[in-house]
């Protein structure tokens, strides 16, 4: 597994940003869209815990047959599915947190998270009993366990949101968007709601959605 890398091409940087990968995917991923944030922003890709075959990555196993059966008949919203093993996702993820704060301490934290990776980042925030940061990023994600979460979620109000999410998407439904915006809204965070026509991608509208978001805070 790669280990976290950092761009740091600014001597004054404004911030910190984790960007976390989604099912089946690679830091490098992350990584090439790293610049669209700097020089306001020091990135940082961790890598999930899961290794699959094909090398690929993620922050807790996913059964993938079982997962290309029920995307066969639509989009998903995972709001009420409990995956296993997210204890070991939220501490490799506070690992990566804990590093990269002594490496750049007392700059502003932003978890960015596409797909798995923003569940992980609401999910770590809200139970993590160490888990801080100063704003949120999701892409294409989903609320999860959703009944765990419900009496954690004072634990955002006041915290800084972006939410997007494609109107076409064809993995993560894009209702179960608009439920991940809502609840935050009713959680009592400052939401900053960007819905894109396209499907389950990052696509370069969204990176430039994060960099409005990334650089508005920390100017």
């Amino acid at each position: 597994m790669s280990s976290p890398a950092f761009n740091a091409t600014d001597p004054a940087p404004r911030c910190l940003v984790l960007l976390l990968h989604g099912l089946t995917m690679l830091p490098q991923t992350m990584q090439a869209f790293a610049k669209v944030l700097e020089p306001q922003a020091l990135v940082c890709c961790p890598a999930g815990p899961v290794q699959y075959p094909d090398g690929s990555l993620s922050w807790w196993p996913v059964d993938l047959a079982k997962r290309e059966a029920a995307l066969a008949t639509g989009p998903v919203d995972l709001a009420q599915r409990s995956p296993k093993e997210r204890a070991r996702a939220r501490e490799a993820l506070h690992e990566a947190v804990r590093a990269a704060r002594a490496q750049h301490p007392g700059l502003p934290l932003v978890l960015a998270g596409f797909s798995q990776g923003g569940m992980l980042a609401v999910d770590y925030l809200l139970q993590h009993p160490d888990a801080q940061a100063d704003a949120l990023a999701l892409m294409s994600a989903s609320r999860i366990d959703l009944d765990t979460w419900q009496p954690l979620l004072p634990r955002l109000a006041g915290l800084p949101v972006w939410v997007t999410h494609g109107r076409l998407d064809n993995d993560l439904a894009f209702s179960a968007g608009e439920g991940l915006r809502d609840m935050l809204h009713t959680a009592g965070a400052h939401v900053q709601w960007q819905p894109f026509d396209g499907g389950h991608e990052l696509t370069m509208v969204v990176w430039r959605g994060l960099r409005r978001f990334v650089h508005g805070l920390y100017p």
